[in-house]
C-alpha cells in the first residue's frame, strides 16, 4: 500500500472505520503470517497469532499516535502475540511436511534436504525471542536500531539476541554434523 493511502487508511481505521481496518489487515495478513511461521515454526499457532495481533491492534488503533509507525506497531504486537503463543505451545509437535516425488531424488537433492532438515532442528531449539530477532533481520531485512525500535528492547539486547541465536545454530549445526552420518553415507 502507498505510504499516503495507508496513512489515510489508518487514520480513518483510528477513527472506528471498520472497513478501512479491514483493508489494513489484508494487506498485511499475508506478511503477518510469514512472520508468525517463521517465529512459532507451527501454521496453527501462527494464524492464532495472527489473528490475536489483528484482534489487539482493532482495540488499541485509537491509541495509535502516528499512522505512519503502523507497521512497525503492527509487527511489534505480532511478535509479542507470538511470544504468547510459545508460551502456550507446552508439547512439541511435530509435522511432517510430504514433498512431492517426480523422480529419485539425486545425492545433491539429498544433501539440501538434509541441511535444510538441520537448519529448522536448530532454529526449533532457538526461544521465540531468538527467532523473532533472526526473522526480522534476516527475513525483513531490519537493522538492529530497527528491531529494538519495533520490539521496545534496547538495542544490546537485540544484538545480544542475535548473536546468541546465530552462535546457538552454529553449535546446533555441528552437533547434528557431528552425530548424524550424512546422505550418501544411509544410502550406501
Amino acid at each position: 500500500m502507498e505510504d499516503a493511502v495507508q496513512r489515510t487508511m489508518v487514520e480513518r481505521a483510528r477513527d472506528g472505520d471498520a472497513a478501512a481496518f479491514d483493508a489494513l489487515a489484508r494487506a498485511a495478513a499475508d506478511r503477518l503470517m510469514a512472520i508468525a511461521y517463521r517465529i512459532l515454526r507451527d501454521v496453527g499457532r501462527a494464524e492464532d497469532a495472527v489473528q490475536a495481533t489483528l484482534l489487539q491492534a482493532w482495540r488499541q488503533l485509537p491509541g495509535l499516535r502516528d499512522p505512519d509507525r503502523f507497521d512497525a506497531w503492527l509487527h511489534r504486537i505480532l511478535v509479542h502475540c507470538c511470544y504468547a503463543e510459545a508460551r502456550q505451545a507446552k508439547e512439541q509437535r511435530h509435522e511432517v511436511t510430504f514433498l512431492p516425488i517426480h523422480e529419485a531424488p539425486g545425492a545433491d537433492d539429498l544433501l539440501t534436504i538434509a541441511h535444510r532438515d538441520q537448519l529448522e532442528r536448530g532454529f526449533r531449539r532457538l526461544s521465540p525471542e531468538h527467532r523473532a530477532v533472526v526473522v526480522l533481520h534476516h527475513e525483513l531485512g531490519l537493522s538492529g536500531p530497527e528491531i529494538a525500535a519495533q520490539l521496545g528492547i534496547p538495542l544490546g539486547t537485540v544484538k545480544s539476541r542475535l548473536h546468541a541465536a546465530t552462535s546457538a545454530l552454529r553449535a546446533a549445526l555441528e552437533a547434528d554434523a557431528r552425530t548424524s552420518p550424512t546422505p550418501r553415507e544411509r544410502t550406501a
